[in-house]
Parts: structure tokens; C-alpha cells; sequence
């Protein structure tokens, strides 16, 4: 059996993670960004990426990085989120960096709109003994923008350059 089929399924492995970690829980754990940023570096250079190719998109994650980090300190966006969009970023470069971050917005809205929706509705008795789903109907909890970002990320993922140079496309 041939390693890249494994290699093209780290990313998408991690987005899910993500996603779930952030439905059930409220939080993306810092590990999931460390795995991300770790994980492309190992395919940068698995792949023989050029030097200055990676230093593109690092320059991406960096930008989302700065971006994001001032969303977290303006209280828009969870530090989850934020780390998860810029190690998101790096796997993107500039490249299809534009398109993750329209399908995020989209996604977020979507997922926002829907959430608030739900939230108009009582929940039925059973429901309201499940943590998580009880959580996230509360109407002072916030918004699990990391299912948005991991979603986005999943549909970019195959337009990156470490998906072509690993499938071969």
C-alpha cells in the first residue's frame, strides 16, 4: 500500500477533529493547530516543496494569524478559531487562501443563522440532559466557528499545492 493516500488524509483528518472537538466541546484544542502547522512542514518537505514556496505560505498563515489575532482580542472569534484559521492558512498559501476564507464566511453565516434559528425552539426534555446540545442552544454561548472553518478548509484542501504534489494531479 502506497503512503499518500495516508498523507492526503492528515489535513482532513485534523479538520474534523477540529469541527467535532469544537460542536461538542466549545474549544479546538491547541494541539490540533500544532499538529496542522507540524504536518505541513513534514509535507513541504516530503513533497520537495521550493523554499520559496514555503516561505509563501507561511507568509499566508502569518497574515491570518494577524487577522485573526485581532478578531480574538476584539472578542469576535475564539482563540481556537484563530489558531485554526492560520495553520489553516499555511496549508492554503496565497494561492486558495481568497477562497477559504469566502467559504468560512458562507459556512460561518450559514451555521450562525442556523444555530440562532434553533435556538427560537424549546428543546425537548431528553435533549436539554445532553451537554453539549443543551450548550450550544443556550443563547449566551457563542458560535463553533471552527465546524465553518473546518468545512471551508475541506473544500479548498484539494486545490492546494500539497494536495497536488501528493496526488500527483
Amino acid at each position: 500500500m502506497t503512503l499518500d493516500p495516508l498523507l492526503l488524509l492528515f489535513f482532513p483528518a485534523l479538520m474534523a477533529f477540529a469541527a467535532v472537538s469544537d460542536m461538542l466541546t466549545m474549544t479546538i484544542p491547541n494541539r490540533v493547530s500544532l499538529l496542522l502547522v507540524a504536518g505541513f512542514v513534514a509535507m513541504a518537505i516530503f513533497t520537495g516543496m521550493p523554499l520559496k514556496v514555503f516561505g509563501m505560505h507561511l507568509g499566508a498563515g502569518l497574515a491570518v494569524l494577524a487577522i485573526t489575532f485581532t478578531m480574538f482580542v476584539l472578542g469576535w472569534i475564539g482563540g481556537g478559531d484563530a489558531k485554526l484559521a492560520a495553520a489553516t492558512g499555511l496549508w492554503c498559501g496565497f494561492g486558495v487562501l481568497l477562497e477559504y476564507v469566502l467559504f468560512a464566511s458562507i459556512f460561518g453565516g450559514l451555521l450562525t443563522l442556523a444555530i440562532l434559528y434553533g435556538r427560537t425552539f424549546l428543546l425537548p426534555e431528553f435533549a436539554m440532559k445532553i451537554g453539549w446540545i443543551s450548550r450550544l442552544h443556550h443563547h449566551k454561548t457563542g458560535i463553533p466557528y471552527g465546524i465553518a472553518l473546518a468545512a471551508a478548509g475541506l473544500v479548498v484542501y484539494p486545490q492546494t499545492q500539497i494536495w497536488s504534489a501528493v496526488a500527483g494531479s
